[in-house]
């Protein structure tokens, strides 16, 4: 396994340039984290009242603390999506690493971005979790697909795990095995 440093682009996938964000992208993290909260505030459970109003500092921290992956389109100056990966430091749960942030703006859908970022992800994850965890909105049929062609499986569904503006969301909670049992 090759550590890659924030900062340091992945080989491109397809024509596309996938980097590890480091503490010096938070605006540029902050910026398409707050676009994804505000366009499908559904999709997450943070809020972007909440995180709009927290400072550039604070983004800085969740990059140091976490392996945020940003995609760029062949010849794009800015990314057009985000996946991002928790490793938690508890020595009873740090075998189960957590898939989040999870967006992509509408023109990059369908283009093969998105595989690339999840690829370089689970690339991440390798020798580092046993496994790799995520809720997805239930009904978010792209998405679930595009976890199940990595090898995902659902294992659990939560009835109204997230309530926004007075509805509620039922999340699907899935998995990928790193290591053989």
């Amino acid at each position: 396994m090759t550590e890659r440093a924030p900062g340091e682009a992945s080989a491109p996938a397809a024509g596309f340039t996938i980097r590890r964000l480091g503490p010096g992208d938070a605006p540029l993290f902050r910026a398409l984290r707050l676009e994804a909260l505000e366009r499908h505030p559904e999709a997450f459970g943070a809020s972007l009242e909440d995180e709009a109003a927290q400072p550039e500092a604070w983004f800085a921290a969740r990059l140091e603390d976490s392996a945020v992956f940003a995609g760029w389109q062949p010849g794009a100056a800015e990314p057009e999506g985000l996946m991002a990966l928790a490793l938690p430091r508890a020595a009873k749960t740090r075998h189960k690493g957590l898939l989040w942030s999870v967006y992509l703006r509408p023109g990059a859908r369908g283009s093969g971005l998105a595989p690339a970022l999840l690829a370089a992800v689970l690339d991440h994850a390798r020798g580092r979790v046993e496994e790799v965890r995520l809720s997805v909105v239930a009904g978010n049929d792209t998405a679930r697909r595009l976890y199940e062609r990595a090898g995902f499986t659902a294992w659990a569904l939560e009835p109204r795990a997230l309530k926004v503006a007075g509805r509620y969301f039922d999340e699907v909670l899935m998995r990928l095995r790193l290591v053989a049992d």
